[in-house]
């Protein structure tokens, strides 16, 4: 395709391929040559965004659309750093009840910018800070078992109320998320545990890790889907936040588990990695399982449906590399949580695509 719309002598339109201006003789050739490795030269200067600009218009083909998800995580983030008064958490808190959930017309599909979790993960970070000096500087042992609970809660929960922001039909209260986060959470270990009594899982290998990855998240599958059903979700964005609340509960009572069984060192690389870990896996089944589904019963052809396959077995193929035993493991971690997290601001950005496709329905 021609990079010179008009000839920059005279400015006459030119043809696609042409070669000289028909009006003045204006040799354009070498502009074109010129355009084509400057825009070269800017490709191999930017070589990641590149990358993610292939991904994200990868992975937003999954979702119905055919094209990149630009990525602005300062702009996403940007009210972290604002001031807010109490008044605006609380009022963030209150929605989601027969009074304060918003008609369709009444959400906004404006970029999202969640706070609140910063100001959650805060009170963790200094309610962790309180124990620890009590455990080791003050010797109470009877704190062990607290800061034990606080730490594995800390940035599952956080995240949990980062979706509950992103939600932004606001039609699922924090109490209903609450009781799909400690019910749920519990029920999808239980679901695994059962699953597990089907095979036997020796040595950790890449093969074991792919069973684990599959076994766990079919567990956390079966919760997904049914407080989906329960709850008959419609739209992405309360997939994900249920998603996110198994996942969040599921993270929680596993690393308290480890905690138990290894000691509080396990904490802080548990609780740093709990950032693309389940919370997000689950964020990522729910989201596309209710992508699949739309506004139909929640049927076997939903769990058939390939925008709901291809996002299952990515976060089964995130988890199974998590667990694999391979040498670079913080290299390895790094990666899987940015992978993650373009993944759900991919299907984020098809949420609030599909507030806009139902409200332009509603007003035709």
């Amino acid at each position: 395709m021609n990079n010179v719309s008009f000839c920059p002598k005279c400015g006459q339109a030119l043809a696609d391929g042409a070669k000289f201006c028909t009006n003045c003789g204006f040799n354009v050739s070498d502009m074109h040559v010129t355009a084509a490795t400057n825009q070269q030269q800017a490709q191999a200067a930017h070589p990641t965004q590149n990358l993610f600009d292939s991904a994200t218009e990868k992975l937003n083909s999954w979702t119905g659309e055919q094209k990149k998800v630009p990525i602005h995580l300062g702009t996403m983030f940007s009210e972290v750093f604002k001031s807010h008064s109490e008044t605006e958490a609380e009022a963030l808190f209150i929605v989601g009840t027969s009074q304060t959930t918003p008609t369709l017309a009444q959400v906004s599909d404006s970029p999202v910018k969640p706070w609140l979790f910063s100001r959650v993960l805060a009170l963790f970070i200094l309610t962790i800070s309180l124990l620890v000096g009590s455990l080791y500087v003050l010797n109470g042992q009877k704190m062990y078992v607290g800061l034990i609970s606080i730490s594995s809660l800390a940035v599952p929960f956080s995240l949990l109320i980062m979706f509950f922001e992103i939600n932004t039909f606001k039609n699922i209260s924090i109490f209903k998320v609450t009781k799909i986060f400690m019910v749920g959470g519990v029920a999808s270990l239980l679901a695994t545990l059962g699953l597990y009594q089907f095979v036997e899982i020796g040595q950790m290998s890449i093969v074991t890790a792919a069973i684990v990855a599959v076994i766990e998240e079919t567990g956390k599958l079966i919760m997904i889907a049914y407080y989906i059903n329960r709850i008959n979700t419609k739209f992405i964005l309360n997939g994900m936040l249920i998603g996110a609340a198994i996942g969040a509960g599921f993270a929680t009572f596993e690393t308290a588990g480890y905690a138990g069984e290894l000691g509080v060192s396990v904490l802080l690389l548990r609780g740093v990695t709990a950032l693309g870990t389940h919370t997000l896996w689950c964020a990522i089944v729910g989201a596309a399982l209710a992508l699949a589904k739309g506004s139909a019963p929640l049927s076997t052809s939903v769990f058939q449906n390939g925008r709901f396959i291809r996002f299952f077995l990515l976060a089964i193929a995130l988890h199974a590399t998590w667990d694999a035993p391979l040498s670079f493991n913080m290299e390895k971690y790094t990666i899987l949580i940015i992978i993650a997290w373009v993944i759900i601001l991919v299907l984020i950005d098809a949420g609030l695509r599909e507030i806009k496709t139902l409200q332009q329905g509603q007003t035709d």
